[in-house]
C-alpha cells in the first residue's frame, strides 16, 4: 500500500508487521526481492546478518513473510494457524537455534542463537512468540482488499477491523459493494 496509511503494531509485533510490509502487493513493489534488497532491510531493522544472504535464504524469507500473511488473514475470522504456516514457523525457530533460559526473577527469555540470515528470521519468529504471549498477536490482520493485502494491526475496540486503512481501502471496497448491488444483470457498468 504505496500511502503507507496503516496502524503500527505494540512493541515488538510492530517488526512482524513491517516484515510482512516489505511486500507491496498494490503497487507490486517487494523491498525483499533480492539479497541485497532482504540485507538491506535486516540491517536497517536492527538484525545482525554476518554474510550477506544467498538465493537459498532469500526463498527462505519470502517463505516466511507468507506464512506470516496467512497467518494474519486467518486473525479476520479467529481460524487457527494453517498447517503449513505452523511447519514454516517450526522450522525457522529450528533453523534459528531459539532456545528458552529462565531468569532469576522467575521469568524466562527465548534467544535465537543462530547467526545470519537463519538468525535474523529466527528474530522475527521470536516476535511473534512474544506477541502470543502478550495477546496482541490476533489483532494484526491483513486488509480484506485482495489488492491490497497490506498488514496493519487491528485497533478497533471489537477487534473487527478489515481493513488497513478505512478512508482508502474500506471506502474503496464499500464503494465496489455498492456498484455491485445497483447493477443490473446484462449491464456492464
Amino acid at each position: 500500500m504505496s500511502t503507507g496509511v496503516s496502524m503500527a503494531a505494540p512493541d515488538r509485533l510492530e517488526l512482524v508487521r513491517r516484515f510482512v510490509n516489505t511486500l507491496d502487493v498494490e503497487d507490486g513493489i517487494d523491498a525483499i526481492g533480492d539479497a541485497e534488497g532482504l540485507s538491506s532491510w535486516l540491517s536497517s531493522a536492527g538484525l545482525e546478518l554476518g554474510l550477506p544472504p544467498g538465493d537459498d535464504e532469500l526463498r527462505r524469507a519470502h517463505e516466511l513473510r507468507e506464512a506470516l500473511r496467512t497467518a494474519a488473514l486467518g486473525h479476520h475470522d479467529g481460524s487457527a494457524l494453517p498447517f503449513a504456516v505452523t511447519t514454516v514457523l517450526d522450522d525457522f525457530a529450528r533453523r534459528a537455534a531459539v532456545s528458552i533460559s529462565f531468569t532469576p526473577e522467575g521469568g524466562w527469555r527465548a534467544t535465537a542463537g543462530a547467526q545470519g540470515v537463519d538468525g535474523a528470521l529466527g528474530e522475527i519468529v521470536l516476535r511473534v512468540v512474544d506477541s502470543m504471549t502478550a495477546g496482541t498477536w490476533p489483532r494484526l490482520k491483513i486488509c480484506a482488499r485482495d489488492s491490497c493485502r497490506w498488514a496493519f494491526y487491528d485497533t478497533s475496540r471489537a477487534g473487527t477491523g478489515k481493513w488497513c486503512s478505512m478512508r482508502l481501502c474500506g471506502n474503496r471496497a464499500k464503494q465496489e459493494a455498492w456498484r455491485d448491488r445497483r447493477r443490473t444483470p446484462g449491464q456492464d457498468g
